[in-house]
């Protein structure tokens, strides 16, 4: 038995005259966070799911609502070999994505050496670098969001991300033993003299 064809979303939005840039802008933005692929300006598509479907659907509604031409389409494609061309599409711009993750924390632990080289192992320094995989983790979540197709490169970069949070721990632990000694050097006046004599009785 042949397989199902796979359900598309055709997205297209237009803004007549030329108005209302905001509202490209924002649906420019909303379906590049979705992942779709533009065929040519205004138009691009999606695969069905319940979350691009309903994406979608709220965007349309917001577009419409502010004097905004757009409308969602769903479709399927009658060439198996378009599809597959489409859907590798799909893959090598998410595969591009995986692989700026993967270069991004190769500057982490970069910096992470550097600091450790000029002596800068702070704690300060740890939560500065904290914030940065905060951003690669969620960096990370968007790509996996929009990944349809597990493209090639999500591993590499689910790995290298891992391995961000083991050095950054390193990192903590570092930072913690040396604020820990210097606490200690700080406290480390002469302990209590006796005082001679004492009460007499």
């Amino acid at each position: 038995m042949a397989k199902a064809r796979r359900d598309w979303l055709l997205v297209t939005v237009s803004t007549p005259g030329g108005r209302n840039s905001a509202e490209r802008v924002y649906a420019w933005r909303a379906l590049r966070r979705l992942g779709a692929l533009y065929l040519q300006q205004s138009v691009c598509v999606l695969p069905v799911t319940a979350t691009t479907t309903a994406a979608i659907a709220r965007l349309v509604g917001h577009l419409q609502k502010r004097g905004a031409r757009a409308e969602a389409f769903r479709i399927r494609f009658s060439d198996r070999d378009e599809e597959h061309a489409l859907i590798a599409r799909f893959q090598a711009e998410r595969s591009d994505e995986y692989n700026e993750v993967v270069e991004r924390t190769r500057e982490f632990h970069a910096e992470l050496a550097y600091e450790r080289g000029r002596g800068r192992v702070t704690y300060p320094e740890f939560e500065e670098s904290e914030a940065d995989l905060v951003r690669h983790r969620k960096w990370l979540a968007a790509i996996e969001g929009r990944d349809y197709f597990d493209a090639p490169g999500h591993e590499d970069a689910a790995n290298a991300v891992r391995a961000c949070a083991s050095a950054l721990s390193a990192f903590e632990e570092s930072a913690l033993a040396a604020e820990f000694d210097d606490d200690a050097e700080r406290s480390g006046s002469p302990g209590l003299r006796a005082i001679e004599g004492g009460d007499s009785a």
